[in-house]
């Protein structure tokens, strides 16, 4: 028989040659066929001039629409990248699909598909310009599907959308605004490394950043971890490497400033509003170079800075160390895989439980 956390394992077929999208500004409220194939659409969401002055921003929404068997009776899920990331992987959206979920992702401007010419990836200067895209999304997913909005998010996602969640909460309300849950994949919730990166090295970030914020990170590129991912070399997987490069995009100065003011607010206390789910691999490895340790381990974050500023999220949180996960625990091995939709399918199963008791008379009573 053969193994069911083996057959969990797909292959997303996005390579180089496939073209970068169909859509462009003028291409806005209008769904297109998208990337990943049949069974999935994009929809641009034209932002305006971009406030780093690089050009008219744009970010892309993308559905999955083919029929995976099951009605969509749970809450939508809207999915959220990190950096050198874009959304790719189709066995999450249809892991969700067959449990009752609509499945949507966001492509952040001047990411993957949202990526324009002269623009630089995943470059801002403030992770607040990120709450126009999240924003109108929230609006497609409710207006679409009608319900509530579970949100998913991994590394720096994972940092953007709680200090998203936390403006809107304290603003009108996250559950007036549709959504009912948060599950964080490998949260970025601190700046990995020696101390001094932290102490002293953050007024330097601050000055560089603020002031020559296009300057690189002088840091030496390695592709330890997207040559753990990547079919060409070690991994399982297949994605579009213009999109997602196996040595990363370089780190500039002026985005490393806004995730550290990020960062900073996280760590005076958020309230996202709704309960969440925080998945994270059990060790970390960092290595300049590929080997088999960094299958095993978060090649990327440290481990336990996620779990010491967990609790700053301001609602009920639930850590869960998965054995053996990558960095993206969505992008692990088979075992761990496995393990993380059981912890993912639990905490969903929960969560409805939880929902439906907060919502009953005699819980205002």
């Amino acid at each position: 028989m053969a193994d069911p956390a083996l057959t969990s394992l797909r292959l997303v077929v996005v390579t180089n040659e496939t073209p970068r999208g169909v859509s462009d500004i003028t291409a806005g409220e209008q769904w297109q066929p998208d990337v990943l194939g049949v069974g999935y659409e994009q929809r641009t969401l034209p932002l305006g001039p971009d406030p780093d002055g690089e050009g008219d921003a744009v970010a892309t929404l993308v559905r999955h629409t083919a029929d995976s068997g099951a009605a969509a009776t749970e809450p939508a899920v809207l999915y959220v990248h990190g950096f050198t990331d874009y959304f790719f992987q189709q066995h999450l959206a249809e892991h969700f699909a067959d449990r009752g979920h609509r499945f949507y992702a966001l492509d952040l401007r001047k990411c993957g598909r949202s990526l324009r010419a002269g623009q630089t990836p995943h470059f801002v200067t403030d992770l607040a310009l990120y709450d126009d895209e999240l924003n109108e999304s929230l609006r497609i997913v409710r207006e679409e599907t009608g319900g509530e909005v579970l949100l998913v998010a991994h590394s720096t996602g994972g940092l953007i959308v709680p200090l998203w969640l936390d403006r809107r909460n304290r603003a009108t309300g996250t559950v007036a605004a549709g959504i009912n849950g948060l599950v964080l994949n490998s949260p970025w919730f601190d700046l990995q490394g020696p101390s001094y990166y932290r102490t002293v090295g953050t007024p330097v970030i601050n000055a560089l950043g603020r002031f020559r914020s296009m300057i690189e990170l002088p840091a030496p590129a390695s592709s330890s971890y997207g040559d753990s991912l990547h079919h060409s070399v070690a991994g399982e997987w297949d994605y579009n490497l213009d999109w997602k490069p196996l040595s990363g995009f370089p780190i500039r100065f002026g985005w490393l400033r806004a995730i550290r003011n990020g960062h900073a607010r996280l760590h005076e206390g958020l309230d996202v509003g709704v309960p969440a789910l925080i998945l994270r691999s059990k060790i970390t490895r960092f290595a300049r170079e590929y080997g088999p340790a960094v299958d095993v381990a978060d090649a990327v974050l440290d481990v336990k800075q996620i779990q010491r500023w967990s609790g700053c999220l301001g609602e009920r949180t639930n850590i869960v160390p998965i054995d053996g996960a990558r960095h993206d625990v969505f992008l692990s091995s088979a075992q761990p895989l496995a393990r993380a939709f059981d912890e993912l399918d639990s905490w969903l199963d929960w969560l409805a439980v939880y929902l439906r008791k907060s919502a009953s008379p005699e819980a205002g009573a």
